[in-house]
């Protein structure tokens, strides 16, 4: 029978790409004008946000699970950093040309490349990963409390060091994804792999093709999932600015 990739681990991020997708075009049509939400602190905005950094953080701990497990080289796994680094410095560009006052410094990718190579150098931890993962969520729990006791660490606020996310107050940014807590969703993604290969490996062995198209469609975005990334916001924009620009240019016709 003809293998392919994980599906199911394909599938997962093919999941995480439709959510965002479906949030970034909610979020770009109250740009335009076409909705009214506050996507900086409704919750309904919010907590989504959240769940989709955490499926895509999650999936990428798994991942550097299979690819330890696999043997996979250091050769390798820096070409694929470097192509993550790549993007970030792409969404940064992006960003400043839209939003000079807010663009993105440290989103998901930079918080990505950062943390796939923490992530790499601890994977022989084990268990101890559970551990690191709770860990690095609570200190960004614990962080607003220990600036009320010590005013001595706004300095952790400035932008050089708010990326670690030890801060008492967001940024002012339009994706802020630090190395605190975000780092412990990619290690729990880790000791998530490693248990399943340990416990459950025929849930992360290489699939047939799936008899359920949605898995399979799901799955080949995920495949795709860093090209589709840096192109979805430009092509919703770009169809969003258009409608703008008819509708404007119907205000001129006889």
């Amino acid at each position: 029978m003809p293998y392919r990739r994980l599906d199911y681990l394909d599938a997962l991020r093919g999941l995480a790409i439709v959510w965002m997708t479906a949030y970034h075009l909610c979020f770009d049509l109250n740009h335009f004008g076409y909705l009214q939400q506050d996507f900086y602190a409704d919750p309904f905005w919010t907590w989504q946000r959240t769940a989709i950094v955490t499926l895509f953080l999650f999936t990428a701990g798994l991942g550097q699970s299979l690819a330890v497990d696999r043997h996979q080289t250091w050769a390798r796994f820096w070409r694929r950093w470097f192509q993550v680094a790549g993007a970030a410095l792409l969404v940064s560009a992006g960003s400043y040309a839209m939003y000079p006052e807010s663009f993105i410094y440290f989103g998901v990718l930079h918080g990505l490349a950062v943390m796939l190579v923490i992530v790499r150098l601890t994977a022989g931890w084990g268990r101890w990963l559970w551990l690191l993962g709770s860990a690095a969520v609570a200190l960004k729990f614990m962080a607003s409390g220990t600036h009320a006791l010590w005013p001595g660490l706004d300095f952790l606020n400035h932008k050089t060091l708010n990326w670690l996310g030890l801060v008492s107050r967001k940024p002012v940014t339009e994706d802020y994804v630090p190395l605190f807590p975000w780092l412990g969703v990619v290690w729990w993604g880790m000791a998530a792999g490693n248990w399943l290969l340990r416990t459950r490996p025929q849930w992360l062995a290489p699939q047939a093709r799936s008899a359920l198209s949605a898995i399979s469609m799901l799955a080949g975005l995920g495949r795709w999932s860093l090209s589709y990334y840096l192109l979805h916001q430009p092509v919703l924009l770009g169809f969003l600015m258009g409608l703008s620009a008819l509708k404007q240019g119907q205000q001129f016709l006889p």
